[in-house]
């Protein structure tokens, strides 16, 4: 298996990879108040330029996923935060079968070649 190597982000993207401790933080517009991921230092939705990082509660649901089944089979998933904008990360920790769209996440992370990398775990009685 080849070696990962150290995620290194883009200087847009850097506050959020310091945010490892246990918390996901995401931009919000000030002008038009919607957050959004992934970090761009300007809103996509009306190209604002008054932004701030704010802290994410953690939660989110399933909005789709996909399941690869070589090797060591593993998820990915494209989750909805509590909060709104979606992000593509991994489902981990949980069996595979019981990954569904609208399924109750929470976050977690991963050390990734050196980085908290956020991935996403099945809440409640369904990962029970």
């Amino acid at each position: 298996m080849p070696e990962i190597e150290a995620i290194r982000p883009d200087r847009d993207a850097a506050p959020q990879w310091r945010s490892t401790r246990g918390a996901l933080i995401i931009e919000t517009c000030d002008d038009c108040a919607k957050p959004y991921y992934y970090p761009r230092g300007f809103c996509p939705i009306c190209l604002g330029t008054n932004v701030r990082w704010v802290e994410c509660s953690g939660r989110g649901t399933i909005y789709s996923y996909s399941i690869t089944r070589r090797a060591e089979p593993y998820a990915i998933a494209y989750v909805e935060l509590a909060e709104g904008p979606t992000i593509l990360s991994n489902i981990v920790d949980s069996p595979l079968d019981w990954i569904a769209i609208g399924a109750p996440v929470s976050l977690v992370f991963r050390d990734i070649g050196g980085a908290a990398v956020p991935m996403f775990t099945l809440d409640g009685e369904q990962a029970a």
